[in-house]
């Protein structure tokens, strides 16, 4: 088959401010902001730390804090959301509080850790509201200019999103941690809901009218009986079925009219037994008119998933040029480290994509699907399997106890099921690539992407006779199912986390960094080997690549040409989220902010520290 070239400019937001997640409601997180520079980026400086108050350790509260918000900028104002869920007003030029809004979040109950990642700005030219969910459930709608809930929108302000999807689930929780997405006088909503069981609340995606909280339409992410996609279903598995939701970050095409879904596994993860079918809508991107929900199109980029492979990332619009035109496309990046590049209007690929056949599954009961799509370019940008000879070597202690963990397990491809022995994939759960997604330049049609490797170390286990489902996926690493030492330092050699720069032209890699450092080897003499990361890249027309995401607290600036690290500053604790940048309404600087929270799953460091960035 041919390879397809083509090339790629994004969609991007003109103006001075930061009104969406990822600056446009494309997703690009390319700013045209260049006051900043190669030149002078050495020279930037802390010009405003807000702190929120809002951190937990797991000591006080039930669960550990994680603040993964991307500020957004509007209307003369900066708006940040907290851990908590509180949802702050701030000035843009001095971090300044304006207001504060709290929604009492119960912090009693249990969710997976304290986490919201931002809030969506709506205006009609004259109001203008903000609007963001919590993890208990509620769809919110706030007064952009006073802080306070909308009486016209829903109850006072709130919209129950529990109600018409979890009232036979009383005990499954249900919430929303991503910003809606806006379109015209729509709030499109994802939600988080439990892939643990195989039956819970269905994670169907629903707009909401923006002035009355109404709901307008939902579209069900598992296909019922009728609905195409429904026959990959074996006999009636859709039935109740948990998962396939979008709790990640959506993409609207204004001009198209069209949303675009990036949904997760279908419940349970791990054993798909009583499930048996590809199983869509799961792991798919799905493009939906975004004024009535109807299906325009659908890719899944894992059939019947069973390694909890979600789609974690914003779909990024783009455009790509082939023979004189322009195709309007949307990239999908991927937990398996793949990249995948389709047509906006159809959903077809813009690079040539094989069925692969893979691996079946030994565990019984259940059938694997028998191949799996792999895109031929652009190339993986993720450690994919391990060889017993790259074993960790950084440390003795490390190598002894990695060896433990290896020894008799099956070191597998990717997309090998996991087996009744202690198996180890890469990569691992959390990716590859994870939430915040990539930044796209529409100057150099480069993606750029950071990325883990981490592996997963699993073995499938009998449950006990009338148990839910005869086999659940058992955690072997420690802490949980990552492929890692006790200081929490990933099994294999060096590099373990990377940022890379591909050319979508080619689908070949422009450059490629590696991305972050750990102290305590670095004064062993060791070089940089990368890190664990979650968090995103901001690319600006000032040459920059900025990026936080690393587990050792530092905050980068990185030549977008080139790769070469020019500016790194330490943070009071590692900035899991994605940054952003504005120009000051008063003082006409730039501003670069970033949350760093610290903690999540990867260190006991915790903060609650939003950093503002500016010349001197």
């Amino acid at each position: 088959m041919r390879r397809a070239l083509g090339l790629l400019l994004c969609v991007t937001a003109g103006g001075q401010d930061w009104p969406h997640h990822g600056n446009d409601p494309g997703g690009s997180r390319y700013s045209p902001l260049k006051e900043i520079t190669r030149a002078n980026v050495a020279r930037l400086k802390p010009a405003w730390v807000w702190k929120s108050g809002d951190v937990s350790d797991g000591k006080t509260h039930l669960l550990r804090s994680a603040f993964e918000a991307t500020p957004i900028m509007a209307g003369g104002r900066l708006y940040v959301t907290t851990a908590f869920a509180r949802l702050a007003a701030l000035d843009p030029d001095t971090g300044r509080e304006l207001w504060v809004y709290d929604p009492q979040l119960d912090k009693k109950k249990p969710h997976n850790l304290f986490i919201n990642r931002g809030a969506a700005y709506w205006t009609d030219g004259k109001n203008e509201r903000l609007l963001y969910g919590t993890l208990d459930g509620r769809l919110l709608s706030i007064d952009a200019a006073t802080g306070k809930p909308d009486p016209a929108f829903g109850q006072q302000g709130v919209v129950d999103l529990r109600k018409g999807l979890a009232e036979e689930y009383p005990q499954a929780g249900i919430g929303l941690t991503s910003p809606p997405a806006i379109y015209k006088n729509l709030a499109i909503c994802g939600s988080i809901v439990t892939d643990r069981d195989p039956l819970g609340p269905p994670g169907d995606v629903r707009a909401f009218d923006v002035r009355t909280g109404k709901e307008v339409w939902r579209f069900h992410a598992v296909p019922r009986e009728g609905e195409p996609g429904n026959e990959t279903w074996e006999k009636d598995s859709w039935r109740g079925r948990g998962g396939v939701n979008a709790w990640s970050i959506l993409s609207v095409d204004q001009q198209r009219g069209l949303v675009f879904l990036p949904l997760t596994s279908p419940s349970y993860d791990f054993w798909g037994g009583d499930r048996k079918g590809a199983n869509l809508y799961g792991n798919s991107v799905v493009a939906l008119d975004a004024a009535t929900g109807k299906l325009r199109w659908h890719f899944q980029t894992v059939h019947h998933d069973i390694w909890d492979y979600d789609l974690p990332a914003q779909p990024v619009l783009c455009e790509v040029q082939r023979g004189g035109r322009r195709i309007p496309a949307v990239a999908q990046i991927t937990k398996m480290g793949f990249t995948f590049v389709l047509d906006r209007e159809t959903g077809k690929p813009l690079f040539e994509v094989d069925e692969k056949p893979v691996p079946a599954s030994p565990v019984p009961g259940e059938q694997a699907w028998p191949t799996q799509p792999v895109p031929r370019l652009p190339k993986p940008f993720a450690r994919q399997s391990m060889k017993p000879e790259e074993l960790t070597n950084v440390t003795p202690e490390s190598r002894a106890h990695c060896a433990k963990l290896m020894q008799g397990a099956t070191l597998g491809e990717l997309y090998t099921p996991i087996g009744l022995n202690t198996t180890i994939l890469f990569p691992g759960t959390n990716g590859g690539a994870n939430w915040p997604g990539p930044a796209v330049d529409p100057e150099t049609r480069t993606l750029y992407v950071n990325s883990m490797d981490v592996g997963m170390i699993f073995r499938m286990e009998q449950r006990p006779e009338g148990s839910v489902i005869p086999y659940r996926a058992r955690s072997l690493g420690p802490g949980g199912d990552r492929f890692w030492d006790l200081k929490l330092n990933p099994c294999q050699q060096p590099p373990w986390g990377h940022l890379t720069a591909i050319h979508l032209d080619t689908g070949e890699f422009r450059w490629r960094s590696v991305l972050g450092v750990v102290d305590e080897l670095i004064e062993k003499g060791l070089p940089p080997t990368g890190t664990s990361n979650l968090g995103g890249p901001l690319v600006t027309a000032g040459g920059l690549v900025f990026i936080g995401a690393t587990n050792d607290s530092r905050f980068r600036a990185f030549d977008k040409e080139t790769g070469k690290e020019l500016w790194v500053f330490r943070l009071p604790a590692s900035a899991h989220a994605a940054p952003m940048t504005y120009q000051g309404p008063k003082t006409r600087k730039q501003f670069v902010v970033i949350a760093a929270g610290g903690g999540n799953k990867y260190n006991s460091t915790y903060s609650d520290e939003l950093v503002a960035f500016a010349l001197p």
